[in-house]
């Protein structure tokens, strides 16, 4: 589409509609892919208000022949929503549950709305909506139409055809119908149409769709059956939005069990397990979900084994549902090598985290290489799956590839990503052969080339293969019927386009680019690094679960460009050139990743262990490079250098005083690039290596002798000028623990802040100066202990990954950093923490979850009798981010999403704890609350 059609037709969809419509690079860039393979550039996107919305835009859109391609979450895996011309996103107003009755045990829901969010809902009733895939959190039931989503528990409730009732959709043609049972009801071109097509092919549509729990592919035509009650609805659903789009659905709801039991079964190895998940099936299980080591290896909680099976069973209560798991798991026990059998919640949720995050922890290989979706979901008759197994696995051999299988073994349906090279020519042609290899052999095992994700355009090239020509040529004339000028969703399902074309990898430089960052675990590629983010969209999650952090920007603003997943999209974009064509100077990227707070939380929470913090600070070096920078990021990315300046100066007072004068501040915050929101925190009158080193001379001239084995305690930053209370306390419990403390004899700084506002050449000069300080303590393998969780992460991951193997100091200094509580745990383990006997709140700084975690922290504040568990998400200070000018609003929501409403609901004999310093600010600047250091809550209890 040429710019001035593009430009006519946003006009007229803006005169058309009243949502958003949205044509700009950001919003088309969004949209190029889905979790799949593949991608396609659209001209431009529209978030329909309503369902008039919808019929408007596609009524604008028909008399333009432009495309249209209805989109949920994103995270289909064969590309289905992906699209050229216009794509309708149901994710920012169409998603509210209309109505539900428990009695009738239904729910009217629109496109958009959230699975959990029906199920949160529903559950009020003690109901649930069966199909529960591992995206539930993040996916809309107008995705799972489309698909014909299933879940683990489709064992026992079946897939979304089996749970929908009636569909509203608005055609390509302007048709406005609901879609039920019988032909009746529909305009009487379709009636007509469809009577013709059932009647004129009955032999082939009783015989021609094998008989199976997992059959995806192909149109479901064998729903309009007249023994089957010509089910319009169950037809539509699965058909990717190629004949209508939804505008509303009535799905039917099912008792959830008052209780569940997980009883987890480990086997030799996969094809044992395979074997066996049939043989489970007559005890009634909720699910049989099925992994092997080369998947979960080092995972804790699982029993001996080579493969595991899930299994399921619910119960009226705990001990029923406990009872019948153990009698399943006896009946299982002559083939099993061991067992266990859960019905903890928490515990069951850590055991099923292992399950859901294999989406993205499967798209690497043990040895780090990338594995790709394709052939993600195929399944076969649940009694084959062995058979299959093996075969599938001999296939891969033959033609040189690896994956790691895993998914609904009771259903037959086997989940896999395989290490295909995308890249080249020659691995796309074994991509190729490969497919249809693979094609042939589940179809000679009776099974469905998709068995959850649909065809889309990764497999629908092969549905011959599966269904014969005669066959295939009924989808054509279904599809016809419905949607005769093709403007819905072309090249996915029928007349599809071939599977090597529009790869979302082809437009991506072929060498690597040029880079500050060593990026390890990619080989050093920065393109390898960004193509980590496949579109699972765990980032998505609306609320934060847990202990989790990512994505917090997100959950603050609803914004896809926001999550990390968006930010990667747009970097994606950016080394393609074509939506995003500045490159590094991209005013789109820099945009998106304006709001990531740098929390690190993607590190570890993201599945494929996207690192967007690192990514921000690569983009803003070179965005930046050559030109003049944001004042923040002179003001509080060189922090260190000022309060350097100002302790030597002694101008703690001065400033202080200064910072207490409304004009005065408003003018230095406005100066700084400071939010004027904010208060300027106070310097320490005296920072704590000036307290060092008078305690040093003093214990000079008092003849103490040190004793116990020696730690660095790293004075960074923040504890230095602004917090030595925390440093002054460590000193006390390190020492009452036997340990004899050492600071470096001159500044050190681990240079976060430099890394954080992407001043990567100042970062890298300020590292190595530091590694020249404490090559001694290097030398003398001495540990050394961070206090401020950032500056310990910073020292742990940034510092090695920025200076690289050239310096292998930087390493060493990595692996010489431990905790506080990591500290006194491995160096002084006999050592009794003080007893403190308080409920404790707060929160868990973002970068200890991130890369340190904080086991050791736990375990100790349970020695110490600190009882109750800290906040997970981000507390949205985040360094600079949240003094920044702009960024308040969102900061203050991070906040206000689980740390402040803690906070404030805690007893009032509450210990508040935060190591960071960011959380300790925040708390103190938005509720009023003084937040201590560990090491200061047990000091004050010390003898």
């Amino acid at each position: 589409m040429v710019d001035h059609e593009a430009d006519e037709l946003e006009r007229a969809l803006r005169r058309a509609v009243r949502g958003e419509v949205s044509f700009d690079t950001t919003s088309r860039a969004l949209m190029t892919m889905d979790a799949s393979n593949y991608r396609r550039v659209p001209a431009g996107v529209v978030a329909p208000y309503d369902a008039d919305d919808v019929a408007a835009a596609l009524a604008v859109c028909r008399e333009r022949a432009v495309p249209v391609v209805a989109r949920g979450a994103g995270t289909s895996i064969a590309g289905q929503a992906t699209g050229l011309g216009v794509v309708l996103d149901f994710t920012r107003h169409m998603r509210s549950i209309v109505s539900l009755d428990p009695d009738a045990r239904t729910a009217v829901v629109q496109p958009g709305v959230i699975l959990d969010e029906l199920r949160t809902a529903a559950g009020a009733h003690g109901l649930t909506f069966g199909p529960d895939p591992s995206t539930h959190s993040r996916c809309t039931l107008g995705g799972m139409i489309g698909n014909n989503s299933c879940g683990s528990h489709s064992v026992a409730w079946g897939t979304t055809a089996d749970n929908v009732r009636e569909l509203d959709v608005v055609t390509y043609g302007g048709e406005r119908l609901r879609a039920g049972r019988g032909l009746d009801g529909l305009p009487p071109r379709l009636r007509d149409g469809l009577r013709a097509l059932v009647d004129g092919d009955l032999a082939l549509l009783r015989t021609g769709f094998p008989e199976l729990p997992r059959r995806i592919s192909g149109y479901a035509l064998d729903a309009l059956l007249p023994e089957k009650g010509a089910d319009v609805a169950r037809a539509l659903t699965g058909s990717e939005g190629t004949l209508g789009v939804l505008t509303e659905a009535t799905v039917r709801l099912v008792d959830a069990p008052a209780a569940r039991a997980l009883a987890v079964l480990g086997y030799p190895d996969e094809s044992a397990a395979a074997e066996a998940a049939h043989t489970l099936l007559p005890h009634g299980p909720l699910t049989v979900e099925g992994m092997a080591a080369d998947l979960v290896a080092g995972a804790e909680g699982l029993p001996k084994g080579g493969a595991w099976l899930f299994v399921e069973v619910g119960g009226a209560t705990r001990e029923e549902a406990l009872t019948r798991a153990r009698a399943l798991a006896r009946a299982a026990a002559d083939a099993t090598t061991d067992h266990t059998v859960v019905a903890d919640p928490a515990g069951q949720r850590a055991l099923w985290r292992i399950r859901e995050d294999a989406s993205g922890t499967a798209t690497r290989m043990p040895d780090g290489s990338e594995a790709w979706p394709g052939w993600e979901d195929c399944a076969v008759p649940p009694a084959r799956l062995g058979a299959y197994l093996r075969d599938f696995r001999a296939l891969m051999a033959q033609h040189g590839l690896r994956g790691t299988p895993y998914g609904h073994f009771g259903d037959g349906c086997i989940h896999v990503r395989i290490d295909f090279d995308l890249l080249s020519e020659a691995g796309i042609r074994v991509f190729r052969d490969f497919s249809t290899d693979l094609a042939d052999l589940v179809v000679a095992h009776g099974g469905s080339l998709s068995g959850e994700h649909g065809d889309g355009l990764a497999r629908a090239e092969l549905l011959p293969r599966m269904y014969g020509d005669g066959m295939v040529r009924l989808f054509s004339r279904f599809k016809d019927l419905w949607d005769p000028a093709g403007g819905l969703n072309p090249g996915a399902l029928a007349r599809p386009q071939r599977m090597e074309e529009n790869l979302r990898f082809a437009p991506l430089p072929r060498r690597p680019v040029d880079v500050e960052f060593g990026y390890p675990h990619d080989n050093g590629d920065f393109s390898a690094a960004v193509r980590r983010c496949v579109g699972v969209a765990k980032c998505r999650n609306e609320s934060a679960s847990g202990a989790a952090v990512m994505c917090p920007s997100y959950r603050a603003t609803g914004d896809e460009q926001h999550s990390t997943r968006g930010r990667a999209r747009l970097l994606h974009e950016m080394l393609a050139g074509e939506v995003v064509r500045d490159g590094w100077r991209s005013e789109e990227v820099r945009g998106a990743l304006d709001l990531c707070l740098s929390c690190k939380g993607c590190r570890s929470d993201c599945p494929v262990g996207v690192d967007m913090a690192t990514y921000k600070a690569e983009f803003l070096h070179h965005h930046y490079e050559g030109r003049l920078r944001p004042a923040a990021h002179y003001s509080m990315g060189r922090l260190p250098v000022w309060l350097r300046a100002a302790a030597a100066l002694r101008a703690a007072p001065v400033a202080n005083a200064a910072a207490g004068v409304a004009p005065l501040a408003a003018l230095a915050k406005r100066a700084g690039g400071i939010a004027p929101e904010r208060d300027i925190p106070e310097l320490a009158r005296e920072p704590f290596t000036r307290w060092w080193r008078k305690r040093v001379r003093g214990a000079a001239r008092g003849g103490e002798r040190a004793h116990g084995r020696t730690v660095v305690l790293w004075p960074d930053t923040f504890t230095n000028y602004l917090s030595p209370s925390v440093g002054q306390a460590a000193v006390r419990v390190l020492e009452d623990a036997g340990l004899r403390v050492v600071v470096p004899p001159e500044p050190v700084c681990c240079g976060l802040t430099w890394v954080s506002t992407g001043q990567l050449d100042q970062a890298r000069a300020v590292m190595r100066r530091t590694l020249d300080v404490m090559a001694p303590a290097l030398d003398a393998g001495l540990p050394v202990v961070g206090l401020e969780p950032s500056c310990t992460a910073a020292l742990r991951t940034d510092l090695p990954e920025l200076l690289g193997p050239a310096d292998p100091r930087a390493a060493r200094l990595a692996d010489a950093v431990t905790t506080f509580a990591g500290a006194l745990e491995d160096l002084a383990p006999d050592w009794q923490p003080p007893t403190v006997d308080r409920p404790a709140v707060g929160q868990t700084h973002c970068h200890q979850h991130a890369v340190l975690g904080d086991a050791a922290e736990r375990r100790l504040r349970a020695r110490a009798g600190l009882t109750g568990e800290l906040s997970g998400g981000c507390c949205g200070l985040a360094g600079n981010f949240g003094f920044e000018r702009g960024h308040y609003d969102v900061s203050v929501a991070c906040a206000e999403e689980q740390l402040l409403p803690s906070v404030r609901s805690a007893d009032p004999a509450a210990e508040v704890l935060a190591d960071g310093f960011s959380c300790r600010t925040q708390l103190d600047q938005l509720a009023g609350r003084r937040a201590r250091h560990l090491a200061e809550v047990l000091a004050e209890r010390l003898r």
